[in-house]
């Protein structure tokens, strides 16, 4: 992490250069926005129609929530650059929904009605914030940063074990020369250079996939020019199964977003209070409520955005609002984020890998202040190593009841859930080592 930030939070970069800035927030974030509602469209099988209007819904809503989260509307945000996005916490219960009979309708009905839980939960946030000592502020840090790397890792490889193309040297290749620039721009260059280091070495690997044929411009062909948001469009339905799967997930998520906002905080030298956790939480709820009603599924922060703000040290919340006007424009214009989308996983790969490496950097970082005592030392090696069985084994979870799979099934989660647990429970004197 940087100890001196190039922008603080309250800093205004130049009109163009926050551009450009803001470009490489959009460049992390957008894959992440639309491949939910992608998912939820191809497993449920809906139509095409279906699914571009839930993914200009996701894009439309991520816009508008990522502004309020940065900007602050009254006691609504957390007034941090935070980027918004679609969540796979939801994935599991919106799935479980769209089968039955409520379909689509039932998965937005369910999305609004558990909105509430994180609305509530989010008065309670002093509270809550109590129970994040550095110990598991710094596990759940690391356990962010450590799930988030095989979804690089995969960039990098250019797609899934099970493609054909999986690993090739050529998409090494291209994947280690962006990370080789990105890594050179953050150390060497100056100003702009070190700033934008992320979207500087992405355009520069997109340059040269395009040289090479790489770039698949059929999304582009294919997609609208300009379409407007259809509130409603699927319609409501309330089932009870699906509304309590669903606030259970919303629960979980509460857990996410608080480990996203304190490493925010870390990221950007800004003490997270329990007003910012109110504020950032309570945008998360009303933003789902939002983007049920608008058509798409729940909201949470994006973890892969704090990554860009530890690697450039760009910590200016107006930029990331300029990033939620970006999304708008996607929503809006729908060829805009099919040009983004366009862009070759080793492109993202390369960078991806540096960035979330660095949300793992941030952690140790925090860890290496915690007193080392043999009780600390057990909260850091259960959680993550619970935490990373779950990330890098998902099937470990497969034969349990469904409710199981629905709360733990994400690596987060479970460092997170663990590192509080064992905090409250573990005594503090006890087992502290001698010094």
């Amino acid at each position: 992490m940087n100890n001196n930030l190039l922008y603080n939070v309250e800093d205004k970069p130049p009109l163009g250069l926050t551009l450009l800035l803001a470009a490489q927030h959009l460049l992390a974030a957008l894959g992440g926005i639309i491949a939910v509602p992608l998912v939820i469209g191809n497993v449920l099988k809906l139509p095409t129609t279906d699914t571009i209007i839930l993914v200009n819904a996701a894009l439309l809503v991520s816009g508008i929530v990522t502004i309020i989260q940065c900007r602050g509307l009254g006691p609504i945000g957390i007034r941090l650059p935070s980027v918004m996005g679609t969540s796979f916490t939801f994935v599991a219960a919106a799935l479980a929904i769209g089968f039955s009979e409520s379909g689509v309708a039932g998965i937005l009905g369910a999305s609004l009605i558990g909105s509430i839980v994180m609305i509530i939960g989010s008065f309670f946030m002093p509270y809550i914030r109590k129970l994040f000592p550095p110990v598991v502020t710094g596990t759940v840090v690391m356990m962010i940063g450590l799930s988030l790397i095989p979804v690089a890792v995969d960039w990098f490889a250019g797609g899934q074990p099970t493609d054909a193309n999986y690993a090739t040297p050529e998409n090494l290749t291209m994947a280690t020369f962006v990370l080789i620039i990105v890594v050179a721009l953050v150390q060497w260059g100056k100003g702009i250079f070190s700033a934008a280091a992320i979207v500087i070495g992405m355009m520069t690997g997109y340059i040269i996939a395009l040289l090479l044929g790489w770039v698949n411009f059929d999304g582009v062909k294919t997609a609208q020019v300009f379409a407007l948001p259809q509130p409603l469009h699927f319609g409501l339905a309330f089932p009870i199964s699906g509304i309590i799967g669903m606030s259970i997930a919303y629960l979980v998520t509460i857990v996410e977003s608080n480990g996203n906002f304190l490493a925010l905080g870390n990221a950007t030298q800004t003490e997270i209070t329990g007003k910012h956790l109110r504020g950032g939480v309570l945008c998360d709820g009303l933003g789902s409520a939002l983007a049920a009603i608008m058509s798409t599924t729940p909201f949470s922060s994006f973890s892969q955005n704090i990554g860009v703000i530890s690697l450039t040290g760009v910590a200016s919340r107006y930029v990331v609002a300029f990033t939620g006007g970006l999304l708008v424009l996607a929503g809006l214009f729908p060829v805009f984020g099919a040009l983004i989308v366009s862009i070759p996983l080793p492109v993202l790969g390369g960078a991806g890998l540096m960035m979330f490496a660095m949300i793992i950097a941030a952690g140790i970082q925090m860890l290496d202040k915690v007193e080392h005592s043999k009780r600390n030392g057990l909260i850091i090696a259960i959680s993550i190593g619970c935490g990373l069985a779950v990330t890098t084994r998902p099937e470990l979870l497969d034969k349990l009841p469904h409710f199981f799979k629905e709360v733990f099934g994400s690596g987060i989660t479970v460092g997170s859930i663990l590192a509080l647990i064992l905090n409250l429970v573990l005594p503090e004197e006890s087992i502290k080592s001698k010094k």
